[in-house]
């Protein structure tokens, strides 16, 4: 049974701690990315997902796929469970979702880990993880906003980026 879009993470940022820890704050960070991605995303019809502002530019899709791939590293680079479960070639639909859940995995590790991030625990140092693949995925979904609007799709109105909250 497919699964409806408000049941995927990130359809609303969750709510935020009273505390300022260094995994509690790469953690919102990472929340805010899956709730910019989940939106930017959202709604994409075919024509959007085939939109290429010029010959050598990426293609919406293209751009799209290129930040599920950044998901996969952030996702590897800090969990440490079976990394084979998202080699496996998926649809495109189920990109989405992955993406989502890798990022909703990963924050929930931040989250939930007392102990601060070990920076020598994974191959890419903790600093680079932040101003490498998570701000390239942030930058990416900024431009998959701008491609569907280019393409006569906008962003919803209704998401609340400082919030984290949808109007209804």
């Amino acid at each position: 049974m497919a699964q409806t879009d408000e049941k995927l993470p990130y359809h609303e940022i969750p709510e935020y701690s009273e505390a300022y820890t260094a995994n509690l704050v790469v953690a919102r960070m990472v929340d805010g990315l899956g709730f910019r991605y989940y939106w930017a995303r959202e709604g994409l019809r075919d024509e959007d997902l085939n939109y290429k502002p010029s010959e050598t530019g990426r293609a919406t899709s293209e751009t799209i796929e290129h930040i599920y791939g950044l998901t996969k590293v952030i996702r590897n680079s800090i969990l440490s469970d079976d990394k084979d479960t998202i080699k496996q070639e998926l649809s495109f639909e189920d990109k989405r979702k992955q993406t989502l859940v890798n990022l909703k995995a990963v924050s929930d590790v931040l989250r939930n880990n007392e102990t601060p991030f070990q920076l020598e625990t994974s191959e890419i140092p903790f600093w680079n993880l932040i101003s490498g693949p998570i701000s390239d995925a942030l930058w990416h979904c900024g431009q998959v906003v701008l491609l569907r609007r280019a393409s006569g799709n906008p962003f919803s109105s209704k998401v609340n980026l400082f919030t984290g909250k949808v109007r209804q």
